[in-house]
């Protein structure tokens, strides 16, 4: 049976209800999502290059990868999928770059915008750092991925399990990045923030599982 799609303006739900190929069907649908909004942007809006654009897809696909996965090993599987584009903000208005990430519009796009994505699943666990050597327990470096390439993340308890969501800042071009130093990371229960957007493919793949 076909999973149903559903869109709405700028916010794209796959329902999830065969564990079959999850992680490839996560990831093909939202680069189809990025294709069609032209997220982050094209290069003469953005200043980004064509390698900072098609590296900065790769992250937010590698950050899927890592959400859906660990949902299929530690959550019983995934339940449904989300992803939501804010809507872009000019530059130079003072807009603070974190501000409503992920809100819900029907406005076109811009040439950029954040992008907020949510996992959901069946199971109340809270997802957290495993402490380094944990033995018999392989893995555990989906998370340290996503807090890599991520501003934010968290866990919101839904009717049955929870909702694992993560907010991705719009790149910023490695010729006009800021040289300092970031804030330090707030880690409250809603999860890390960051003060400055990781740079496009400031990983560059996932460690070993």
């Amino acid at each position: 049976m076909s999973e149903p799609v559903r869109s709405r303006g700028q916010i794209r739900r796959l329902v999830l209800r065969s564990p079959e190929s999850v992680v490839a069907r996560c990831r093909d649908f939202c680069r189809v999502a990025l294709t069609d909004w032209d997220w982050p942007g094209p290069p003469e809006a953005t200043g980004l290059t064509a390698e900072e654009r098609d590296l900065a897809i790769e992250d937010v696909l590698l950050v899927v990868s890592e959400a859906v996965t660990n949902a299929c090993l530690h959550a019983g599987g995934p339940t449904e999928l989300v992803i939501r584009l804010a809507p872009a903000r000019p530059r130079g208005t003072g807009v603070p770059a974190d501000a409503a990430p992920g809100a819900a519009t029907d406005a076109a796009p811009g040439p950029t915008g954040d992008l907020r994505i949510e996992v959901s699943d069946r199971s109340s666990r809270i997802p957290g750092f495993r402490p380094r050597g944990a033995p018999g327990q392989p893995g555990g470096n989906g998370l340290i991925v996503i807090d890599r390439l991520t501003r934010a993340w968290g866990s919101v308890p839904a009717d049955e399990g929870k909702s694992f969501w993560m907010e991705v800042a719009t790149p910023v071009p490695a010729a006009t990045r800021r040289t300092a130093a970031p804030r330090a990371s707030d880690r409250g229960a809603s999860g890390p923030r960051r003060g400055d957007p990781p740079p496009p493919g400031s990983l560059g793949g996932p460690p070993g599982r």
